[in-house]
């Protein structure tokens, strides 16, 4: 039986921003809050966007965007680069119910990257999204 291929993303940091997830997917897409269990997102050293990584004690916060074309996918692999790997994985939304999909997780060989200080979105919209947005690397690969 052939693997049905993700159809969700969960963004749990610059992508939640919804102008950003429209630049870097060239799409305005259907979105939900939800929250992913059993991983911690940490600030990366030297840079203004997350990663997450396992972490049975911790969960994220982020945003669900359904129905994400094939086309978005490619764009999205160029944006995050060679730190993440996608991941399927089950989100909690609202309502109680669950949904199967990808999240980008660090690669375990980049996890030294990781500070040991958690990644605050609020801080994010404040203090850096303006500077992330002229300065990282990932759009120049869109």
């Amino acid at each position: 039986m052939k693997k049905e291929p993700l159809t969700h993303l969960f963004a749990y940091g610059t992508l939640m921003c919804e102008d950003i997830m429209k630049e870097v997917s060239g799409l305005r897409l259907e979105h939900a809050p939800g929250i992913l269990c059993g991983y911690s997102r940490r600030a990366v050293k030297g840079e203004y966007y997350p990663a997450i990584m396992p972490d049975k004690e911790e969960s994220v916060d982020g945003v669900l965007y359904r129905n994400v074309p094939a086309s978005a996918w490619e764009r999205l692999d160029r944006f995050e680069g060679e730190m993440y790997e996608r991941r399927s994985v089950r989100i909690l939304l609202a309502d109680g119910s669950t949904a199967l999909a990808a999240v980008y997780v660090t690669k375990p060989e980049f996890r030294g990257h990781l500070e040991a200080a958690k990644w605050d979105f609020d801080g994010f919209l404040k203090r850096g999204k303006i500077l992330f947005q002229e300065r990282y690397k990932g759009y120049q690969s869109l």
